[in-house]
C-alpha cells in the first residue's frame, strides 16, 4: 500500500465542524483513501456509494430528521461519487448545520455539477482538496529516491495511475482501459456532449500540442467544428480533470503575449494512451513535451499537498522569447526553464531580465528535478 500525502491532511480536519470534500479524476484512489480513513479514524463509520441507487436515494432532498434516522449511530459518514446526488450541497449543509456531531467526508470524480451544487450552500462550511494520480514524492517515500530516479523514463511514458503502478507489466493496456472505461464516463453522460467523436478528436489534437500554445480557431479547424464548441469542450475536460491550462504572464512589456494559453494533461500515461504511442524515450520526437508536462503536473501535485498556492504561468513575447513556467507569490516571481538534456544550458531572456530584474531563474533537468517536484526529499 502506497501512503497518500492527502491522508494525514484529511485526518487532521476530522472533527472541525466542516464537510470535507475530495475531488479528482476517476481511478486515482479516492475510494481506497476513504477506506483507509475509515480504519484509522477511530470512529463508527457509515459508507454510502452513490453509484448505488439505494444509497443515492438516502441523500436526495433529505431532511435532517431523515438523515439522522439513516445514519443511526455513525460518527463519520463517507459519501463516494457525490456528484451523482441531486442537491448534494443542501444535504451536506444539513450535516454541517443540524447534525454537527457527525463528520461528513465526500468524494467526487467530476466537478460539472458538484462545484455548482456545493459552493454556495457550503460557503465557509467545507475543506476542499484535490486528489491526483500518485506523485513523485509519494513514490519516493514508498520505495526511496534511488528507485524513483531509476523509474523516471517509465514515469514519462506511463504516468502515475495506481492501476498502472500495481500492474507494471500491463501498463499500456491498463491506460487504454482507464481512458476508455473511466476517464470520459462523466463527460459522455453530460448533456452538453452532443458529438463524442468531436471530443475524441479534440483530445488527440491537444495531446499532439501538449505544452504548446493552443488556438481555439486552429483547434476548431483541426476537428471540423467551431470555436464555441472547442471552448465549451475544453472547459468540460478541465472540470473532469483530464487537462489543465496555464495562462500567459504579462505585466509591463508591450510585446508580451497576454491571452495565450498552454494545455497540459494531469498524467503523461493518459496522454500517451490517447495517441496510442508508448515508444521508448530514445525513439521519440516528443521527449521535450513529455518532460515539460511531467514537471508541470508533478509540481502542481507537490504545491497542492503542501498547501502552497502561487499563481502559475508561462511567459512569451511576440518576438519568440519564452520561459516554460513561472510562479508568482507575495510579489516574488520565480522562473523555470525545462531541459531534458542536462548538457543544454539556458539563460534568462534579456527582455525578461530587464523587465523583471528581481525574478529568479532556474533550469530544471533530470539531474536536479527532484528539488522541483519533491523538494522535501531532495
Amino acid at each position: 500500500m502506497i501512503a497518500r500525502l492527502l491522508k494525514p491532511i484529511v485526518l487532521e480536519k476530522i472533527g472541525q465542524g466542516k464537510a470535507i470534500i475530495i475531488i479528482g479524476p476517476r481511478q486515482v484512489g479516492k475510494s481506497t483513501l476513504l477506506a483507509e480513513i475509515a480504519r484509522e479514524s477511530g470512529k463508527k463509520v457509515l459508507f454510502l456509494d452513490c453509484d448505488e441507487h439505494d444509497d443515492r436515494q438516502l441523500l436526495i432532498d433529505a431532511t435532517s430528521t431523515a438523515l439522522r434516522a439513516s445514519i443511526g449511530g455513525a460518527e463519520l459518514v463517507l459519501i463516494d461519487e457525490a456528484q451523482r446526488v441531486k442537491n448534494i450541497g443542501l444535504t451536506l449543509k444539513l450535516f454541517t448545520d443540524k447534525i454537527r456531531e457527525v463528520q461528513v467526508l465526500v468524494t467526487g470524480s467530476s466537478s460539472f455539477d458538484l462545484a455548482n451544487e456545493i459552493n454556495e450552500p457550503l460557503t465557509g462550511r467545507k475543506f476542499e482538496y484535490m486528489m491526483f494520480p500518485l506523485s513523485t514524492l509519494e513514490m519516493i517515500r514508498h520505495h526511496g529516491e534511488k528507485d524513483e530516479r531509476r523509474l523516471l523514463l517509465r514515469r514519462l511514458l506511463y504516468g502515475f495511475y495506481p492501476e498502472v503502478l500495481n500492474a507494471p507489466g500491463n501498463a499500456p493496456q491498463a491506460l487504454r482501459d482507464i481512458s476508455k472505461s473511466y476517464l470520459f464516463k462523466d463527460l459522455f453522460a453530460f448533456r452538453e456532449i452532443r458529438k463524442p467523436e468531436l471530443l475524441e478528436k479534440l483530445l488527440r489534437a491537444l495531446a499532439l500540442q501538449m505544452g504548446n500554445e493552443v488556438s481555439f480557431n486552429e483547434l476548431a479547424n483541426t476537428i471540423g467544428s467551431d470555436q464555441l464548441t472547442v471552448q465549451r469542450y475544453l472547459d468540460l475536460l478541465e472540470k473532469s480533470f483530464v487537462i489543465f491550462r496555464l495562462s500567459a504572464f504579462s505585466r509591463n512589456l508591450r510585446t508580451e503575449l497576454k491571452r495565450s494559453r498552454k494545455i497540459y494533461f494531469y498524467d503523461n500515461g493518459i496522454r500517451n494512451a490517447l495517441l496510442n504511442n508508448f515508444l521508448p524515450i530514445d525513439s521519440r520526437q516528443d521527449i521535450g513535451a513529455l518532460w515539460e508536462n511531467f514537471l508541470v503536473a508533478e509540481r502542481m501535485k507537490y504545491l497542492h499537498y503542501a498547501g502552497k498556492f502561487p499563481n502559475t504561468y508561462f511567459w512569451r513575447t511576440q518576438l519568440g522569447d519564452e520561459i516554460d513556467y513561472l510562479e508568482e507569490q507575495d510579489g516574488q516571481i520565480h522562473a523555470f526553464e525545462f531541459k531534458w538534456n542536462p548538457s543544454r544550458s539556458a539563460k534568462m531572456p534579456t527582455a525578461y531580465a530587464k523587465t523583471y530584474p528581481n525574478s529568479t531563474f532556474t533550469v530544471i533537468n533530470p539531474e536536479n528535478y527532484l528539488g522541483f517536484v519533491a523538494p522535501e526529499s531532495a
